[in-house]
């Protein structure tokens, strides 16, 4: 059975669909060992505190949309949690970036709470799940949604841990004075929970023999890019801009190492970021966190691991110009999970090839509608399935990388609306649809170069190309390509 999954994934090589992370790889520090001392010193379990502060959170935003905001939503009595829990849960119209990201930064507050007083990924979870369960069914006096049910804490989980250990990364307990002060601060910004569980606990200001580090100094890899963005929408009318855009790619432990591993020892990031007139600062966002993982193959030749991942994927744009009102691609995955293959080719002369593939089951996404627009929602929430496969090489260590990506994604809107509904008379706090009746086939495929000028400065050049083909049940179907096109320098810390 191994053999032949090796064969398998070695003729997906063969014609180079596989999906690479970072393409040369920099460490920023010698990788060390936790201290014991410092695991068992942060490893005390609160639960008492952490609920406080998932409670505190929800009674914190809650008392800013009421009091400051004065949003209708936030006028609540027993009289809403009461119809609340009568009614039950509903699909809401929010905007994708409401839904699919600020729900799931939120629910990381959740999930830092308990992740920072002691509890490991799986338990912190849960109270992520508290938390958003508390605020959908007492916090507003609209019915709970069923998609932020799910994409608060799972999305919360992939956002949360990530921040966590990015900010494990800078905290240390040896230093004192506005060094101290400054890795503090750093980190509060990333894990404002923690930063917040630290000032409560003293630990931000007290001086210990150790670093304080929980994963010790893994094996880190940054690198960042800045440049040239050019997006093409392909529609009757070419519509096409230019602007700023930078990309940031983090790669956080080892991932041919499976060895005693915990959820997200090992994780890959993959930033976005624009300054495009017209299109979302966050363009994109891709995490793939490890949760568990076993060796198949560890020979002379080949290695080969077979792993169970969780991806949170986040695709957004908006319209090029005045050329064409439609929106390029939006697409999202906050709630997803599957296994994973890592493979790795030994014993290369000049080529260094590493390669992996995924298939994964999509809980929560969603992807751009051609026909539904109630209230700030343009898009379709659905559930479906996903494939993600990718190869990269290096030549002579890292004077120049080639990598190749492709992403499919089906998802499935199985909840609609009525063929002859009366939009004119819609209630759209109580539609409870998906979106269309649709299924949407997604494609994004990608090429990147990076050529190496000095020392740890490359010229990098990538192009993307994404597609949608929705079949719809009542409208015609629609077919859309886009093609965005980057090039930048890049700095491989």
């Amino acid at each position: 059975m191994k053999k032949l999954i090796l064969v398998l994934f070695t003729c997906l090589i063969s014609i180079g669909i596989v999906y690479p992370q970072v393409a040369i790889r920099h460490q920023i520090a010698t990788p060390r060992a936790a201290d014991s001392l410092d695991i068992a010193f942060y490893a005390r379990k609160k639960g008492f505190q952490a609920g406080a502060m998932v409670f505190g959170i929800n009674m914190g935003v809650w008392a800013f949309d009421r009091y400051v905001r004065k949003a209708d939503f936030a006028y609540i009595n027993m009289h809403t949690i009461k119809d609340n829990f009568k009614h039950g849960f509903v699909w809401d119209n929010d905007a994708m970036q409401t839904n699919m990201f600020m729900h799931p930064y939120h629910g990381n507050l959740y999930y830092n709470s308990a992740r920072s007083n002691g509890y490991n990924y799986w338990q912190s979870g849960l109270f992520a799940f508290g938390g958003s369960f508390m605020w959908e069914m007492a916090m507003e006096n609209e019915f709970p949604s069923t998609n932020d049910i799910l994409a608060t804490p799972i999305g919360g989980m992939a956002l949360g841990e990530v921040m966590y250990r990015v900010s494990d990364l800078i905290l240390d307990d040896r230093r004192t004075g506005w060094s101290r002060f400054g890795l503090e601060f750093a980190s509060f910004l990333i894990s404002p929970m923690r930063g917040l569980t630290r000032i409560i606990n003293g630990d931000a200001w007290r001086r210990r023999s150790t670093s304080g580090k929980q994963f010790g100094v893994p094996d880190v890899s940054v690198d960042v890019s800045v440049g040239i963005r050019t997006l093409e929408l392909k529609d009757e009318i070419l519509d096409k801009g230019m602007g700023l855009a930078s990309e940031i790619n983090i790669e956080y432990g080892d991932r041919f190492d499976v060895e005693e591993t915990k959820p997200y020892d090992y994780f890959s990031i993959k930033a976005n970021l624009n300054w495009q007139a017209e299109q979302p600062v966050l363009g994109q966002l891709n995490i793939i966190g490890r949760l568990a993982a076993k060796e198949l193959v560890n020979n002379a030749k080949h290695y080969l691991s077979l792993g169970l991942y969780q991806h949170f994927d986040y695709y957004d744009s908006d319209t090029i110009s005045a050329v064409s009102a439609k929106t390029p691609y939006k697409f999202c995955t906050p709630a997803s999970f599957g296994g994973g293959l890592i493979y790795k080719r030994k014993l290369a002369r000049k080529w260094d090839i590493d390669a992996y593939a995924h298939l994964n089951a999509i809980l929560l996404g969603g992807a751009l509608s051609d026909y539904y627009q109630v209230d700030e929602r343009i898009y379709n929430l659905a559930s479906g399935y996903s494939t993600k496969v990718g190869f990269h090489f290096v030549y002579k260590k890292d004077k120049f990388a080639a990598s190749t990506t492709y992403e499919a994604y089906q998802m499935f809107t199985w909840k609609g609306y009525p063929k002859d509904i009366d939009w004119d008379n819609v209630e759209s706090k109580t539609l409870n649809a998906q979106g269309d009746r649709s299924r949407a086939i997604l494609h994004a495929t990608g090429l990147r170069l990076d050529f190496k000028l000095r020392n740890q400065l490359y010229l990098t050049t990538t192009f993307m190309n994404y597609t949608r083909n929705t079949k719809y049940k009542y409208y015609r179907d629609v077919f859309s390509s886009t093609s965005e096109g980057r090039l930048m320098m890049t700095y491989k810390f």
